[in-house]
């Protein structure tokens, strides 16, 4: 309940106070960013339709074409780097939730709405959502939601397993510790999904849930993200 009070009280602040620039401090008035900084973001170039991952044409990767995930298509915002990697940092560890819409507007020209399509915030385990307070997937998410005016489950997906924070293994070892890492309580007959998530890394997670919606029906899934890291290849 105090958690809750404290997010709802910093999400007040955020929308009515004057706010200074998250990157240069200058003032930006009810947005997160001033003008300039926005405009220096490192904006994902060409990308391969299936994992974002950057290309020199934006064609398809090698590996998505060796060895195609669960998930049909991705795309992201941003480049994993300075300053939007501080960003994603601010949200999640520092509740600047003002980031949380931002985010989201950047994310709004990038998936116009698929008929019965259904959003789907990346789930957080509850020991990790219970001291955080909130689910940066969901804070983005809902901006989202009300534009595109699509429903977002919140219920019917939830992590089965508490894994180990991904960002602590080796590459390699990402998958495995997916495996299973997901339940699923609801039908997604005949939809398309679209996943809403602050990072793609691997794509382990992204494609473990993938995996796990089709197996519950969905005909499509989508990933929509802040920000992809570069390949390890």
């Amino acid at each position: 309940m105090l958690n809750a009070l404290r997010l709802g009280a910093r999400r007040i602040a955020d929308l009515l106070m004057p706010q200074d620039c998250f990157v240069c401090g200058s003032m930006s008035g009810a947005a997160a960013l001033c003008s300039a900084c926005r405009n220096d973001l490192p904006r994902q170039p060409a990308a391969c339709p299936v994992c974002a991952v950057p290309t020199a044409d934006g064609a398809t990767c090698g590996r998505c074409l060796r060895n195609p995930p669960a998930f049909d298509a991705s795309r992201a915002a941003f480049a994993y780097a300075f300053p939007v990697d501080r960003m994603v940092q601010g949200l999640k560890y520092r509740h600047r939730l003002a980031l949380a819409n931002f985010f989201a507007e950047e994310l709004l020209p990038l998936a116009p709405p698929r008929p019965a399509a259904v959003l789907l915030p990346m789930p957080l385990h509850v020991r990790r959502l219970r001291p955080r307070g909130f689910n940066q997937a969901v804070e983005i998410a809902r901006p989202l939601g009300r534009a595109w005016g699509l429903s977002l489950e919140l219920a019917a997906v939830g992590r089965a397993l508490n894994t180990a924070p991904q960002v602590s293994l080796p590459w390699k070892e990402r998958s495995v510790n997916m495996r299973g890492a997901f339940r699923c309580e609801a039908s997604f007959a005949g939809r398309t999904v679209i996943v809403v998530d602050d990072v793609m890394t691997t794509g382990a997670t992204l494609d473990e849930l993938a995996r796990t919606l089709k197996m519950h029906g969905a005909a499509r899934v989508e990933n929509l993200v802040v920000a992809r890291t570069p390949s390890p290849d």
